[in-house]
């Protein structure tokens, strides 16, 4: 407890984490108040302004994507570097920065971070936008540039088009000339997916989408089909791909992709699979300034607009992977420590 004079001074300097040390639903995320650690060599003290609120983090609370316990968790977050390691040269106290990846725990006040996952923000990009772009903005990167290069005038099918990553993915695909399909689980999401860049919008929820699509594409099915939904849509995105296409499947938010039959899914048009992450593409420094200058530029020349939906507070962090699970998130949202 801090409600004591002599003790107030020690806890207003200690860190807020929020903590799992089991899994299961909202109500295992604990917020703890630590004291940090010394800042390792290579790493940066960060003071926490946004926290990016990402469908993996449920994932990790619920065990689906199984992680070490007793753990931290959040993977993205923007915020200014108080303090540098001994061995850090790209970096600065008072440099603004953002990150996304490994050591979970970017629900907090403050955190020592290692500097090979951080990028440095562009003054015209506020704190709440980046936290939002690190995963979600990096995953449309790595969907359109590396999973699938898509080409001009291609026709794509992405399901979701509403979601976090969706909104922005969608702006980007039409930015580089695609035709763009989009899908959304309720009618009132339908405005916001083409308000993000999308030529059609399917209901998945009332229509057949895969018969929506042959009839869209005059029957021959499109190249790609990038689908963040997993068992609900799997088989409905085989059948309305083109031959020699590919399901890009990057997500599980109806449940995870489970028995893939080769012989009767992937074989009769000869269909790539492949299930990307976004740590295999990014691995590396060079990979992740890369895929975040390109990016930044685009935010930078309105191509992607950023809407911020809703921001919690740290302390509300339960009601936010409530919501999040809930379906009633339809944008970007942070988390403010």
């Amino acid at each position: 407890s801090c409600s004591r004079l002599s003790q107030w001074k020690l806890c207003s300097k200690m860190t807020k984490v929020v903590k799992i040390e089991k899994t299961g639903g909202p109500e295992v995320l604990k917020i703890e108040k630590i004291e940090l650690g010394t800042t390792g060599p290579e790493e940066v003290l960060i003071e926490q302004k946004a926290i990016g609120l990402n469908f993996i983090d449920t994932y990790h609370r619920s065990g689906l994507y199984p992680i070490e316990l007793p753990s931290g968790i959040g993977a993205e977050g923007s915020g200014i570097i108080k303090k540098i390691g001994s061995k850090v040269k790209d970096f600065s106290i008072g440099d603004h920065i953002a990150y996304a990846g490994a050591p979970l725990g970017a629900y907090s006040s403050e955190r020592n971070y290692p500097t090979k996952n951080i990028v440095k923000i562009p003054k015209e990009i506020n704190f709440d936008v980046a936290a939002t772009l690190m995963t979600k903005g990096l995953t449309a990167y790595y969907l359109l540039y590396k999973t699938y290069p898509i080409a001009p005038n291609e026709t794509l099918l992405f399901h979701a088009a509403a979601g976090g990553v969706g909104q922005i993915f969608c702006q980007w695909a039409k930015s580089l000339g695609c035709k763009v399909i989009g899908t959304v689980g309720s009618d009132e999401k339908i405005d916001i997916a083409k308000k993000n860049g999308c030529d059609f919008v399917i209901n998945y929820s009332t229509e057949d989408f895969a018969k929506k699509v042959l009839e869209l594409t005059k029957g021959k099915g499109v190249p790609v089909v990038y689908d963040g939904v997993g068992k609900n849509t799997l088989e409905g995105s085989i059948e309305c791909l083109k031959m020699r296409g590919m399901l890009v499947s990057f997500g599980n938010s109806s449940g995870p992709v489970e028995n893939i039959d080769v012989k009767k899914m992937i074989q009769p048009k000869s269909l790539y699979f492949t299930r990307p992450t976004m740590f295999h593409y990014l691995a590396t420094k060079n990979e992740l300034k890369e895929g975040a200058d390109k990016l930044f530029k685009k935010i930078s020349l309105g191509k992607i607009k950023i809407e911020i939906f809703k921001k919690y507070q740290l302390e509300d962090v339960v009601q936010a992977h409530k919501d999040l699970e809930g379906r009633k998130i339809i944008g970007p949202a942070v988390i403010i420590p």
